[in-house]
């Protein structure tokens, strides 16, 4: 490293090393890429060792200087012929590959075949001015856009766009002018919501990510072009197919308050489809409808459900935002689904929510995907996932990946006092979890004379296997018995044990609550004292806690709502301010925007060849006899 005395006031230069990068250049004279690469154009195209570069002192320059540049002139064509490859072609030419496929963009996901014409670009060297004051601009963020759509847009990593914005806030708010680098409108990379987008953790290799997104290098060079020039870098934002997202463990969101967004003030066209089966009612007959509410699952849950839509129209209309709703009545019969769709014009709806069961909502969607409306699942799992469908329910293999995530992340590494109990029906999560925790000990049901599972474990199943300290127990099973047995017995190596003078902390979990764990032969008291811990899709709202929900509800319906109440307003909330914020509900849901209300939140990401699915899943635990929300 020297300078030039004809240029010290402005500037230092570097010669280059072997292995060094115009990156860790930029970082060693806190520069930029963008910074050097205005100054030394060829670059970006070759750098060799014993190449001078000029670096700038400073991101501001008041004297211009001349520097050489590469202007396009004109294209030469080019058949290709057997065995020629991207690589033999740029040599030939001398150019990179990245030329190549600028000009052919088909390359970008296509492969190069044999007699494939394609256009080679010629070029002029020719002398501009530059400032390096130029290789910054200001850039007015947009709506939607955080830290991640910006930084992949300009092709720089998060923690290079936070050191050019040194005093930028958390979270990033539409017209707010940042600093960027000053690349051409045509160089800026468009964020393609058919996809799904990854930041590359620290010393991850394609050797992780190939397990991790179950990608090859070569499938994600060919998604992220700039990965075989530049290699992978730390903070780089990677573009990935839509339908590994759920393998993605990067998956923290700024929560978004779409209410300061909203833009979109048309009315807005509803349509809920649910089993209230009214033709069995007689509505002449006050004792006999109070009689069908208390007995009738169906009909109490749809007038809860009901109930929370309305809520949240009346909310929205407070925000500006009208509504037309209209209410079908499907009987919780498929035939009426088909005759309420075929005498009915839904292709003017923007969204459908319903109905309630899984046959019923199968019908309607295949029946709307034609119209391509969006069609919403309210409380289940679709059967397919159809491009118009979003499924609000996690599916539970997600639940068991955020459960096991969260056991890592608390415990900042893997805990090694970790005991997996399980029935024969669950071997294939306890083989999963095992390989999660590779020091963990798996104990299964005890088996009666037949080989069944008898659905208990005695106490010297376990009783050497609880240490000092912190001790996770997952249980996994659909038995309320053995749920009785397993919680009751571990609760007895819970705490202090005088005999042995130590002091032992067992906390449960599970990676899937079924209904065994509410069973009436389930002590609440016993899972508060584990601080019983699993996956939900919902929190349980504080009541002690003010909400204007809550108050608005019991003033004007006269009791409390329960969850299917709750569920109705924060579904419908959601679905009515994410239209009010983009043209369409499938514009408004990118990956990238999560929300929360009473009891629900919300986190679309898209199967490439299919729907939207919900990946926002609340971690909960048992507190003093409370369900509570875990903060991590």
């Amino acid at each position: 490293m020297f300078c030039f005395n004809a240029i010290a006031q402005d500037y230092k230069t570097h010669k280059v090393k072997s292995g060094e990068t115009i990156e860790s250049i930029a970082k060693i004279y806190l520069v930029t890429p963008f910074d050097i690469y205005a100054l030394n154009p060829d670059a970006k195209t070759s750098l060799q060792p014993n190449t001078v570069l000029i670096i700038p002192k400073s991101r501001i320059l008041k004297n211009p200087v001349k520097v050489e540049t590469q202007q396009l002139l004109n294209y030469k064509s080019h058949k290709v012929k057997r065995k020629e490859t991207l690589y033999s072609i740029s040599k030939k030419y001398n150019i990179t590959i990245d030329d190549i496929k600028k000009h052919n963009t088909r390359l970008y996901s296509d492969n190069l075949r044999k007699g494939d014409k394609i256009n080679i670009p010629r070029y002029k060297t020719v002398l501009v001015t530059s400032n390096v004051g130029n290789t910054i601009k200001k850039y007015k963020v947009l709506p939607k856009e955080g830290k991640w759509r910006v930084a992949y847009k300009f092709g720089i990593t998060v923690a290079e766009l936070e050191k050019l914005n040194p005093n930028m806030d958390e979270t990033l708010l539409a017209g707010k002018e940042i600093n960027v680098p000053n690349i051409a409108n045509n160089e800026e990379k468009e964020i393609d919501n058919d996809f799904g987008y990854y930041t590359v953790l620290p010393k991850e290799g394609f050797f992780r990510l190939k397990l991790k997104l179950g990608l090859t290098q070569d499938q994600l060079e060919t998604l992220n072009p700039e990965l075989i020039e530049s290699g992978l870098k730390n903070g780089m934002v990677l573009k990935v197919p839509l339908d590994v997202a759920s393998s993605i463990e990067n998956e923290d969101v700024e929560r978004s308050t779409l209410a300061d967004r909203l833009t979109n003030f048309e009315t807005k066209r509803i349509a809920v489809m649910l089993p209230f089966r009214l033709n069995r009612v007689d509505l002449d007959s006050v004792q006999e409808v109070k009689d069908l509410i208390r007995q009738e699952g169906l009909l109490s849950v749809s007038l809860d459900f009901h109930t929370g839509v309305l809520m949240a129209i009346d909310s929205a209309k407070q925000l500006g935002i009208s509504t037309k709703l209209d209410v079908y009545d499907t009987r919780a019969q498929i035939t009426q689904v088909s005759n309420i769709l075929r005498t009915n014009d839904f292709s003017n709806y923007d969204a459908v929510i319903g109905p309630f069961t899984s046959n019923n909502f199968e019908r309607a969607a295949s029946m709307l995907k034609g119209d391509n409306v969006p069609i919403i699942s309210p409380v289940t799992k679709p059967k397919n996932l159809y491009n118009n469908v979003f499924q609000t329910i996690p599916s539970e293999e997600l639940l068991r990946k955020k459960m096991i995530k969260f056991v890592k992340a608390s415990t900042g590494t893997i805990p090694k006092h970790i005991l997996i109990i399980s029935d024969s029906k669950h071997i294939a999560v306890s083989n999963l979890l095992k390989r999660e925790f590779p020091l963990a000990k798996q104990i299964f049901s005890r088996k009666d004379e037949e080989g069944k599972d008898a659905n208990y474990i005695l106490l010297e199943d376990i009783e050497e296997q609880f240490k000092e300290g912190l001790n996770i127990v997952f249980l996994e099973t659909e038995n309320e018995g053995f749920v009785s047995n397993v919680s009751s017995m571990i609760n007895g190596f819970n705490g202090v044990d005088e005999e042995l003078e130590i002091e032992r902390e067992i906390v449960l979990m599970t990676t899937n609550k079924t209904k065994a764990f509410e069973g009436v032969n389930i002590s609440n008291y016993d899972l508060s004292k584990l601080k019983f811990h699993y996956p939900s899709t919902n929190r349980t709202y504080d009541w002690e806690e003010p909400n204007s929900f809550v108050s608005r509800y019991k003033r004007v319906w006269k009791t409390e709502p329960n969850k299917y109440a709750t569920r109705g307003f924060d579904l419908t909330m959601d679905v009515l301010l994410r239209l009010a914020i983009d043209e369409d509900l499938y514009k408004a849901s990118s990956s990238d925007i999560e929300t929360e209300y009473v009891e629900n939140k919300f986190r679309y990401s898209k199967k490439l060849f299919g729907g939207y699915y919900n990946e926002a899943v609340y971690i909960v635990k048992y507190d003093e006899l409370k369900i509570v929300e875990v903060k991590q």
